[in-house]
């Protein structure tokens, strides 16, 4: 019997042995057929967390997987990118009776199987591995055929005679995925336009109202953290989507807008550099002046002067 709570599993070994499967062929990586992983514990824990990679093509996934507070409806075929330690929970539902109806297919990896090869110090340049369950990658059919090949490829490669080609082989088809993941997803953030455009304009009404109020003051300018928390998005996916959409950071965004209100208190007041940069949330108005001119070209005073 599984017990409530977290529950972490280290090797894929576990993972077949927890979920019922025969033992895996490979004791690094695995490619799991999900039509196979349909019913849960009884007491299924509240959390769970690998030491190792996952990437998940889905189908028809009658449950709700969290990150964090966040949930997700797989009712479309989408993948999803989980590193080492992530925490997540999956919940058949209150209709359901802990049986999962679900297609697709699992690669689970060992970071020991990326040892010594290319991935070991790149796999994490990869910024979807930072993403949320909530943030997944939607599949065209086309798209979902290109993933669902590249993923057999590697089941047949380790299903071989293991010989000393192999595992340069996996590897060349992971980097090919994962670098076809990376296309796709830099295509949703262009094609999703109306669900994109709104996140948009939600972070511009938020910087706004931020702005506008007393907050800079008590509490500095907003962190990355804060604002990505407040849209209910992973800071890694709110930077690359403002990255792909407008060519700039959430960080140069939060820096534009204290650039515009810096510009507006310089021209309709009479405060002084030290006064604004102390309203604008900065201890030092020596901080304040560099960064205006780093964005500007003209120091606060000379930007003021330029009214004159």
């Amino acid at each position: 019997m599984v017990k409530a709570g977290l529950c972490r599993i280290k090797t894929i070994a576990e993972f077949h042995q927890f979920r019922g499967l025969p033992k895996p062929e490979h004791p690094l990586i695995s490619v799991v057929d999900v039509a196979l992983l349909k019913q849960l514990h009884a007491y299924e824990p509240t959390s769970l967390v690998f030491d190792f990679y996952s990437i998940a093509l889905k189908r028809n996934f009658n449950g709700k997987m969290k990150y964090g507070q966040q949930e997700y409806d797989f009712d479309e075929g989408l993948m999803t990118f989980m590193s080492p330690g992530q925490v997540f929970s999956i919940d058949a539902g209150k209709d359901g009776n802990g049986t999962l109806l679900q297609s697709g297919l699992l690669l689970l990896i060992h970071p020991d199987f990326l040892w010594n090869t290319s991935l070991a110090k790149t796999i994490r340049q990869y910024e979807y591995f930072d993403y949320s369950v909530n943030e997944a990658l939607f599949l065209s059919e086309k798209e979902e055929l290109i993933i669902a090949g590249i993923l057999q490829n590697i089941q047949q490669e380790y299903h071989a005679n293991i010989d000393q080609f192999s595992q340069s082989i996996i590897i060349a088809q992971l980097e090919l995925l994962l670098s076809y993941a990376d296309r796709f997803y830099h295509r949703q953030f262009i094609t999703r336009k109306i669900t994109n455009h709104k996140l948009l304009d939600r972070l511009e009404s938020l910087l706004i109202d931020y702005f506008n109020s007393d907050a800079l003051i008590t509490k500095g300018l907003p962190t990355v953290q804060a604002i990505s928390d407040a849209l209910n998005v992973s800071p890694n996916y709110l930077s690359t989507l403002l990255k792909v959409l407008t060519g700039q950071s959430t960080q140069q965004h939060i820096h534009n807008r204290l650039i515009e209100k810096a510009k507006e208190k310089l021209s309709t007041t009479d405060l002084s550099v030290s006064e604004i940069a102390f309203e604008l949330g900065f201890e030092h108005s020596q901080s304040f002046s560099k960064l205006f001119k780093n964005k500007t070209t003209l120091s606060p005073l000379e930007f003021r002067q330029s009214f004159n």
